[in-house]
């Protein structure tokens, strides 16, 4: 007699579906704080529950006299096997979609550098990352691609630093030059006193002593551009002013004494 066995199969099959609509309510709770987007949520957590309903089929038809789980479950990896060979990239797509968007590296809006292109995020989906380039290209990044190489968050921390090349004449009177530029970069908003702008030696150029002139922006505040942009045009304007000799690069060039030309004859 084979009616409890078929009794406890149900039993089973029923306790699954409870079980799984738990795992999906937990699964929902849990992911709230790592997941912002909430269509993402709703399918991770069904996809929890569905894995735990399977579970349940499954133990529920071992129960059943006659039916071979074992080979069953043969077939079926045989199948899984055979589709995901087929679909390899869209499933290693797939996957690295899902540890994007459980480890959260970046947010929709960020400034980013992903698979060597740069840009803000605009869309994160399970099978690519969208980013709009500065130049407002659309581009459609395989997940792969993303989660394979290095990324680069600009709008993760809100300090920035910025450097500022300056080639000095060699006759200019250098501690001079560093005072009056380093004053400018100070008093130019947007810069902050803190970390504090500085100035260094880089080397001896051909035709200039080489500075680096770094300073720091918040760009949660002020625009990291634009900033800049009137920093550059700051320590122009106090070149000018104060005879900062900043000269083009120079080329030396030796005359040879004229040879003499000479003409066919006619």
């Amino acid at each position: 007699n084979n009616v409890p066995l078929f009794i406890l199969a149900l039993g089973i099959f029923i306790a699954a579906e409870v079980f799984s609509k738990v795992v999906e309510r937990w699964a929902e709770r849990s992911l709230r704080k790592k997941i912002e987007d909430p269509d993402t949520r709703t399918f991770l957590a069904r996809a929890a529950r569905y894995a735990a309903l399977v579970l349940g089929i499954l133990a529920a038809l071992e129960q059943i006299p006659g039916i071979q789980i074992t080979s069953f479950l043969a077939g079926l990896g045989i199948l899984g096997f055979t589709i995901g060979f087929a679909l390899q990239d869209i499933a290693r797509n797939f996957i690295a979609g899902l540890l994007l968007l459980m480890r959260q590296p970046f947010s929709v809006g960020d400034a980013v550098q992903v698979a060597g292109r740069d840009g803000s995020v605009l869309e994160i989906t399970m099978r690519d990352t969208v980013i709009k380039s500065w130049d407002g290209v659309m581009e459609i990044i395989p997940n792969l691609d993303v989660y394979t190489n290095p990324i680069i968050n600009y709008s993760e921390l809100p300090l920035r630093r910025r450097t500022v090349l300056i080639g000095l004449g060699y006759g200019e009177d250098v501690d001079r030059a560093k005072d009056l530029i380093l004053s400018t970069i100070q008093s130019t908003e947007g810069v902050l006193k803190d970390p504090e702008p500085e100035i260094l030696t880089e080397e001896l150029g051909a035709s200039t002593l080489n500075l680096a002139a770094r300073f720091w922006v918040n760009q949660e505040t002020h625009n990291l551009f634009a900033v800049h942009s009137e920093v550059v045009d700051a320590i122009n304007g106090v070149a000018e002013r104060e005879g900062i000799d900043m000269p083009y690069p120079i080329e030396v060039v030796k005359l040879e004494a004229d040879l003499p030309i000479e003409t066919p004859l006619s």
